[in-house]
C-alpha cells in the first residue's frame, strides 16, 4: 500500500494542468527540428546530394543558438488586434505555429534536385521560425508553472519534445515511402497543432507589463530596453555574474564527451546496428527514465539539491566513457555507459532547465531564457568543434574522457558556492500557487 502510494504521490506532478500542458507546448517545439534534422539528412541523401553539401546544412540549427538575439521583440512586441484578443503570449504562439507549418510544408513541396538553393532557403526559414518559436514557448511554459511545477513541468516539456522530434520523423519517414516528401512534411506539420491546445487550455499567463517606452526616441534607447536592460537585470543581482559563469561551464565537459562518442564507438568497431540498438534505442529509454526520475527527485529534495545531484552524476557518466574505451568492444560495457549517461542527462535535463527557468525575470522571460539557453550549449559547441579531434588524437580516448570530467568540476564547485547563498531555492508547497518566493521581479536575490 505505501509503495502503490508513493508511487501515485510520485506521478501526480506530472499529470497537473501546468506540466501537462508543458507537455503540449514541447511536442510542437521538437517537431520543427527533426524536420531539418534527421529527416532532411535523409532526403538530401536519397537524392543524391554530396556528402559535404548534406552535413553543411547542419549549420541551419546555429539560428536555435542565436535566438536571443530576435527574442527581446516577442517579449516587447504586441501583435495588432490579436494581442488584444487573446493576448500577447497567445498571440504570438498562434502566428508563430502558423508559420513554422507553412515554411515545413515549403521545405517537403521543394526539389532538392531541381533547385537546391530553394532548399537552403526553406531549411534556414524553418530554423529561424523554429527558433522563435522555442523562445514563445519557452516563456509561456515558464510564466504558467508555479515554483513548484517547475520540476515537472520541465520533465514534461522534455517528454514532449523528444515525442514530438521522434514522433514528426517516424511519420515523415512512413507518408514518405508511400506518398513523396511533399505529403510527408505536410503531414508532419500536425505534431506542430498540440500548442494551440495548449494555448487555449492554459489560457493567457499572467506577467508584469513590459517596461514602458522610453521617452527618448533614439536607437540606442531601443537598444538599452530591450538587450541591455535584460543582462543588466542579471549583472544587478548579487553574485549574478558567477550564475552566468556556471551556466557558461557547467556542460562544457558533458558536450565535449556527447559529440565525440559516435567518434569512439566508429573506432571501437561498434556495427550500425548495435549503435542504433544500444546509442539510440536505450540511450532514448533511458533518458525517458531520467527525466521522471529528475521531477521526483526535483519534488523530494528541492531544486538546488537536485541540480547538485545532477552535476555530479553528469561528470561521473564521463567517466563511463573512459571505462568503454579502456575495455574495447563490449555490448555489456556500451550499454552500462550510455545507460548511464542518458539517465544522468535526464536528470540533468529538468533540474537544470528548471533552474535556468526559475532565474528568469518574468518581465523579461522570453529574452532571459533565450540568453541562458545559449550560453549553456555556446562554449562546448565551440570547443567540440575547433580542439575535440585534436585532443583526442593527442590524448587518446580514455585520458579525453578523463579530461572531460575535470571540466566538469568547475561547474559542480561553482553551483556549491551558489547553494551556500541560497540553498534551496524556490519554496515548493503550493503547486498552485502562481510563483513560490519568485515573484514578478525575478528570483530571490542570490547572495
Amino acid at each position: 500500500m505505501r509503495a502503490a502510494a508513493g508511487g501515485r504521490s510520485a506521478i501526480r506532478p506530472f499529470l497537473e494542468r501546468g506540466p501537462l500542458g508543458a507537455g503540449l507546448l514541447g511536442l510542437a517545439s521538437g517537431f520543427p527540428f527533426a524536420m531539418i534534422g534527421a529527416t532532411l539528412t535523409t532526403r538530401l541523401a536519397e537524392a543524391g546530394v554530396e556528402k559535404r553539401t548534406v552535413t553543411a546544412f547542419a549549420l541551419a540549427f546555429l539560428l536555435y543558438n542565436l535566438k536571443f538575439l530576435w527574442a527581446p521583440a516577442i517579449d516587447r512586441v504586441r501583435i495588432p488586434l490579436l494581442a488584444s484578443a487573446i493576448g500577447p503570449r497567445r498571440a504570438w504562439l498562434v502566428v508563430l505555429v502558423t508559420a513554422v507549418m507553412a515554411a515545413v510544408a515549403w521545405l517537403g513541396a521543394v526539389d532538392p534536385q531541381a533547385d537546391l538553393s530553394r532548399v537552403v532557403a526553406a531549411t534556414l526559414l524553418v530554423g529561424f521560425l523554429g527558433a522563435s518559436l522555442d523562445v514563445v514557448i519557452d516563456a509561456f511554459r515558464i510564466e504558467h508553472l508555479s515554483a513548484g511545477q517547475l520540476g515537472a513541468g520541465s520533465g514534461m516539456s522534455q517528454y514532449g519534445w523528444r515525442l514530438g522530434a521522434a514522433g514528426a520523423g517516424a511519420l515523415a519517414l512512413v507518408v514518405a515511402e508511400r506518398l513523396g516528401w511533399p505529403a510527408a512534411y505536410a503531414a508532419a506539420t500536425v505534431f506542430a497543432l498540440p500548442a494551440l491546445v495548449a494555448a487555449a487550455w492554459l489560457g493567457e499567463p499572467a506577467r508584469p507589463d513590459p517596461p514602458p517606452p522610453s521617452r527618448r526616441t533614439s536607437v540606442w534607447a531601443h537598444v538599452r530596453e530591450a538587450f541591455i536592460a535584460p543582462v543588466a537585470d542579471f549583472l544587478a543581482r548579487p553574485a549574478g555574474a558567477v550564475v552566468l559563469l556556471f551556466i557558461l561551464v557547467h556542460k562544457l565537459g558533458d558536450t565535449l564527451a556527447n559529440l565525440s562518442l559516435r567518434l569512439l564507438l566508429s573506432d571501437l568497431g561498434f556495427t550500425k546496428d548495435e549503435v542504433a540498438a544500444f546509442d539510440v534505442g536505450l540511450g532514448l529509454l533511458a533518458t525517458l527514465a531520467g527525466i521522471f526520475a529528475g521531477g521526483v527527485l526535483y519534488g523530494r529534495l528541492g531544486m538546488m539539491p537536485s541540480v547538485l545531484v545532477a552535476l555530479v552524476l553528469m561528470a561521473v557518466s564521463n567517466l563511463s566513457f573512459a571505462g568503454l574505451a579502456l575495455m574495447g568492444h563490449s555490448n555489456l560495457a556500451l550499454a552500462a555507459a550510455v545507460g548511464f549517461e542518458n539517465f544522468a542527462s535526464g536528470i540533468g535535463g529538468v533540474a537544470i532547465v528548471a533552474y535556468l527557468s526559475w532565474l528568469c525575470n518574468l518581465r523579461f522571460t522570453a529574452t532571459q531564457y533565450a540568453l541562458l539557453s545559449a550560453l549553456a550549449s555556446v562554449l562546448g559547441r565551440i570547443v567540440s568543434g575547433t580542439t575535440a579531434g585534436a585532443l583526442i588524437e593527442a590524448l587518446g580516448f580514455p585520458a579525453f574522457y578523463l579530461l572531460t570530467t575535470a571540466l566538469a568540476l568547475p561547474g559542480v564547485g561553482l553551483f556549491v558556492w551558489l547553494m551556500r547563498k541560497e540553498a534551496q531555492g524556490p519554496a515548493l508547497p503550493d503547486c498552485h500557487g502562481k510563483r513560490g518566493k519568485l515573484s514578478h521581479d525575478g528570483p530571490r536575490a542570490v547572495g
